[in-house]
This record gives structure tokens, sequence and C-alpha cells, in this order.
């Protein structure tokens, strides 16, 4: 079963290791490409989403925990793989799960490409952009830009207008505060993409000479059935030649067997003659001669 089995919707089937009835290698590495693709999908999206008016820390947040699953799924889909081809080696696997892998394997290749791809380009838009944050709004009493100073105002009016601006100082440093957060967060948030990418393009090297072997393998057991192919088809010649000869020998035996039937004849009628002495009995020389012989052998019975 391969990837495509699964994204068609096919069952896994009810081939099960008869460990605490887990699946086997092959089954878990057809789900986890599965859920990897599916996973890969959701993160393009959301990279998509990157500078627009949709760019939030939230969605920042959910593409981080999005692309910490995919690196899980991605581990862990790659040591089962390895598990599988390992198994491949020993003679007692047969041909079509060793192809089955070997299928998984660059299905496994091709959803890490997008993903790189990906990748790459959350990189970028996370470094050239920065998160979209609502503006906190000033005081009511400042949202002309106007301050009444009128010379006829109370103590009171003044200390209001005082806590005002404290407050709107205090609004603006948090603002400061959080964008600075917001910025350290992004940067660390692009290092972790960094060190991700390193850790799926190493994955993608051993999945790579994993491929190489698989097609070497696959490729030795397409030379086995093209030989036992062509064995088949010179073993249905020496056959179809062997039972021309054997139709051949026939006919002949049947001749050969119709010429003693008729020796054996004569010779028992030429006793029955001289036996009974009739060969005796002609009147003269031309009676003895081939023709009057054979007249009276076939006359015998």
């Amino acid at each position: 079963m391969s990837f495509q089995d699964l994204e068609a919707g096919r069952p896994l089937g009810s081939r099960q290791n008869l460990n605490n009835g887990k699946q086997d290698a092959t089954q878990a590495v057809a789900s986890g490409i599965f859920q990897i693709n599916t996973a890969v999908s959701t993160f393009q999206r959301l990279v998509n989403t990157l500078g627009t008016p949709k760019d939030t820390p939230e969605l920042r947040e959910k593409l981080h925990k999005t692309r910490i699953h995919i690196g899980q799924l991605v581990k862990d889909t790659s040591a089962k793989l390895k598990q599988a081809s390992e198994s491949d080696h020993r003679a007692e696997v047969s041909a079509s799960k060793k192809v089955t892998d070997a299928k998984l394997a660059k299905d496994f290749q091709a959803v890490l490409k997008e993903f790189q791809k990906a990748q790459r380009l959350a990189a970028e838009r996370e470094t050239a952009y920065t998160p979209f944050v609502p503006q906190a709004v000033p005081p009511s009493s400042y949202a002309a830009g106007e301050v009444d100073t009128r010379s006829d105002e109370s103590a009171e009016q003044r200390g209001l207008l005082v806590q005002s601006r404290r407050q709107e100082v205090l609004l603006l440093d948090n603002e400061i505060a959080f964008n600075e957060a917001i910025i350290e967060e992004r940067d660390q948030g692009i290092q972790e993409i960094q060190q991700q990418i390193g850790e799926v393009n190493e994955i993608f090297k051993d999945l790579a000479v994993l491929v190489h072997e698989q097609g070497t393998m696959i490729d030795d057991i397409g030379t086995h059935i093209e030989n036992s192919r062509a064995a088949t088809v010179q073993a249905k010649s020496h056959l179809v030649k062997a039972a021309k000869t054997q139709r051949s020998n026939s006919s002949l035996v049947n001749i050969y067997s119709s010429v003693l039937i008729f020796i054996n004849y004569t010779q028992s009628c030429a006793r029955h003659l001289f036996a009974t002495g009739d060969i005796c009995n002609c009147d003269s020389d031309r009676d003895h001669s081939t023709g009057s012989l054979i007249n009276k052998l076939i006359q015998c019975d």
C-alpha cells in the first residue's frame, strides 16, 4: 500500500504485527506520510497569510505549533521507513513489500520537498513582516490631540490632565515593550525555522540514499522478473518443439508398426500355405512367380 492509497481513502488493510496488535512499519510509514501531507497543506495556508492583515501573534503561534508538529511527524516517519527498509533485506520478504516500501520512500521524499519549500517561504516572510497588533486607544480627552488650556481651569482639571498624560506614556511604554517582545519572538521563531530546515535537510539526504538503495533493489527484482519471463518463453518454445517431435515420432512408429503387422501377417499366411500344400499345386513354373505367391497369400485367411 502506498501513500496514494491512503489519500484516495482506501483502508489500511488488516495486516498487523503480532506484537500487541500494532501496525507494521510499512503501514506506519503510509499513515505518517498521509498525516504529514495534511499538516503541510495547513502550514502552507498559514504561510500565505504572513504579511497580510490576518498576520497576528495568534497566527504566528499557530504556525509555530504546526511546524513543530510536522517536524515530529517527519522524524517518526523517517525512523519507521528505515525500519521497514532494513527488513526488506531479509530473504523471506516478498517482492511486493519491497516495491511498496520503495514507493512510500518516494512519496515521503516528495512531501518533504513541499515542506522544505514552505519552510523557506515562512522564514523569508517572518523576517520581512511583523505581526499586526491593534493600536491602543488613547484617552478620550486626547483623541483629537487637543488640550484645554483655558486660564480659568481648576486645579482638579489640571490633575486629571497630568494623570491622562501619564496613562498615555504608560500605554506607549507598554506598546514599545510589547513590540520588542514580538520582535524577539519573531527572531526566535526564525532561528527555530532555520534549525528545523537543517534537520529536515539531513533527513532528506538520508532519504535520498535510501531511495537509491531501494531503486537498486527494485531494479534487481525487475531483472529477475525479466529473466524468469525469458526463461518461461524459452521453456514454452522447447515444449512446442518437443510436442512436434513427439507427434512426428509417433507417426513413424505407426508406420513401422503397420509394416511389422503386415510382415507378420504374410509370414503367417506363407506358413499356412506351405503346411496345406497349396503352394505346391502349381501346374507350371509360372505358378511359382511372385504374383502367384502373393495372390495365394491374399487368399489365405
